[in-house]
């Protein structure tokens, strides 16, 4: 029994056969797909260049056919005062006064008050929207600036404002009158829209939007394009290509590649 048992234990010892650990795929995926991303949109470059060109069509169309055209006119008024003699504590005032005299141009009445001189009929908050006001950093000056598609009535209504402000804030409140510094000239040139930036804004969206659709594409696509893809895809190489007779052609051949045929001379390759 000794025999048989010394005899039987180097069988029991055997071990199973080693398994090959099946092939990694190839750790540099991101590079490739970069690689691969950047000559899809290479390839087609025709199609991100005629989406810019139809972007800019479009924004130009839009800005010369459908945007109403805005003028502004600018008037200013001195809120320290006309007299010839002005005391230090004159423009001490003027300067602490500055943020009232702004409100002045926010008061209904006054936009009433240029509603009737104009002889227009504007809403509160479309006169009000109009208008703006402001005062230049260390400067007792008001700088008023009216918005409106009619140039005409943009530098009326500056003028107008200007003059209703000056009489509003010598009569209510009690304040020496402000004096004209500037009258509004008629504007020649639109300020809105700016058609130039308009274009190259179209055309630069149309070519985002057209590369952004084939980057999507490219990334969704999971079919094998290239031999590349297969061994990235299962860690295995590619030992060659199968040659495949034409049909349409007998005389050609044709190597098929993962199922898609590349026409042309037989070409073997080993990896």
């Amino acid at each position: 029994m000794a025999d048989t048992h010394n005899e039987l234990k180097p069988v029991q010892e055997q071990t199973a056969p080693a398994v090959r650990p099946a092939a990694q795929p190839q750790s540099s995926e991101m590079e490739i797909d970069l690689l691969g991303l950047f000559f899809r949109l290479l390839e087609r470059s025709w199609i991100i260049i005629l989406a810019a060109l139809i972007g800019a069509v479009i924004m130009g169309v839009y800005s010369f056919k459908f945007i109403t055209p805005l003028y502004q006119a600018t008037s200013k008024i001195y809120i320290v005062g006309s007299d010839a003699a002005i005391s230090i504590s004159d423009l001490q005032l003027g300067s602490s006064m500055t943020q009232d005299y702004l409100q002045v141009f926010k008061n209904w009445q006054v936009h009433e008050l240029v509603n009737q001189r104009m002889g227009t009929d504007y809403p509160y908050s479309v006169l009000s929207g109009m208008v703006s006001v402001s005062n230049p950093s260390g400067t007792h000056i008001l700088v008023i600036t009216v918005t409106s598609s009619d140039p005409q009535e943009a530098m009326d209504l500056a003028n107008t404002y200007a003059n209703v402000g000056r009489e509003f804030i010598a009569s209510r409140m009690d304040m020496r009158e402000p004096t004209m510094f500037e009258q509004a000239r008629l504007p020649v040139a639109p300020v809105s829209p700016n058609k130039t930036k308009n274009i190259i804004s179209g055309f630069l969206i149309g070519a985002l939007l057209a590369a952004a659709v084939i980057t999507i594409l490219f990334l969704t696509d999971d079919k094998v394009q290239r031999a590349e893809d297969l061994t990235r895809q299962t860690g295995m190489p590619i030992l060659g290509y199968i040659p495949m007779q034409d049909r349409k052609r007998k005389h050609r051949s044709a190597a098929v590649v993962y199922g898609r045929p590349t026409h042309g001379k037989e070409d073997v390759k080993h990896e």
